[in-house]
């Protein structure tokens, strides 16, 4: 029909991503990012072993203000005024030393067990912050995205529930704080190539 504009959209399945698997690991803050992100990260990276299978959350909250000038209905200006990445995630493996310490914000040292095999410790009416650098993959078959977080915190733990037909976790949502560059979260990610656009 004359005058009809014929779009050629590709679609390609490998370029949509997938979160098939992953791992998510702990280390203090100042620690660089594993340099080969397909590696098992080494010392001072410590895994955070197994995650439900609701995965990983990127999330993304951001505030604006618009300016609208007088006389006009639209705004000729908006200034970004918050913009915070976090990562959301379950963890299964209650168990592991990493783990408690991040829960109850307490080091290391302080969850490892007596002679006796008791592990003794108390929780604190009066938190201190708690930053730590973290690492996460999310992988699809060869392809895969990495998160670097120089500073992160946890600042929201859900309720833990102890049952006999569910696993116990711990449900953390992890705030990222910028660096010394300004940036919250570093990104290293394998996908195919995209070819460059040719249009008419």
């Amino acid at each position: 029909m004359s005058g009809d504009i014929m779009v050629n959209i590709t679609r390609a399945a490998d370029l949509a991503l997938v979160g098939a698997t992953g791992g998510g690991w702990v280390a203090p803050v100042g620690s660089t990012a594993p340099s080969n992100p397909t590696s098992q990260p080494v010392a001072p990276w410590a895994p955070l072993g197994a995650i439900s299978d609701d995965g990983l959350t990127y999330g993304f909250d951001e505030d604006s203000q618009e300016f609208t000038p007088w006389g006009l209905t639209s705004p000729f200006r908006t200034q970004i005024t918050k913009s915070v990445r976090s990562f959301k995630l379950t963890v299964w493996e209650t168990s592991r030393v990493a783990v408690q310490s991040l829960q109850y914000r307490l080091p290391e040292a302080d969850l490892q067990p007596d002679e006796a095999g008791l592990t003794k410790y108390a929780e604190t009416a009066s938190p201190v912050p708690d930053r730590r650098a973290f690492w996460f993959l999310v992988i699809d078959g060869s392809n895969y995205r990495g998160f670097y977080v120089p500073q992160g915190e946890i600042n929201d733990r859900s309720d833990v529930t102890f049952k006999q037909d569910e696993v116990s976790g711990y449900e953390w949502t992890i705030t990222t704080y910028p660096d010394e560059s300004g940036n919250t979260v570093y990104h290293v990610d394998k996908v195919p190539a995209t070819p460059a656009y040719s249009g008419s």
